[in-house]
């Protein structure tokens, strides 16, 4: 691990395509702004734990989950749900 210490306004550049600056920093907080390619995913921390917890659970979907889901579904045309559709009300269809 690097560890560097900067002042407000500095930066530090990251492999010739990311830039990140101080903006502020005071007692035990600091505002940094980062500047990078639209392809490279930036995450807080909190964040990022998330998001990994949450493609842990989508893998052990079972296809019992799956089977019970197919039981929602319409087995045939006849038990299908009918569309509705909403028009919007106009002087003309009052």
């Amino acid at each position: 691990m690097l560890i560097l210490s900067r002042k407000n306004g500095q930066k530090i550049i990251i492999n010739d395509e990311i830039e990140i600056t101080i903006l502020e920093s005071k007692m035990d907080n600091c505002k940094i702004a980062i500047n990078a390619p639209k392809d490279v995913k930036i995450y807080r921390e909190e964040v990022y734990v998330q998001i990994q917890n949450a493609n842990k659970q989508s893998e052990s979907t079972s296809l019992a989950d799956l089977g019970s889901l197919s039981n929602l579904m319409p087995q045939d045309k006849k038990s299908a749900p009918k569309k509705v559709i909403l028009k919007k009300n106009t002087p003309e269809n009052q």
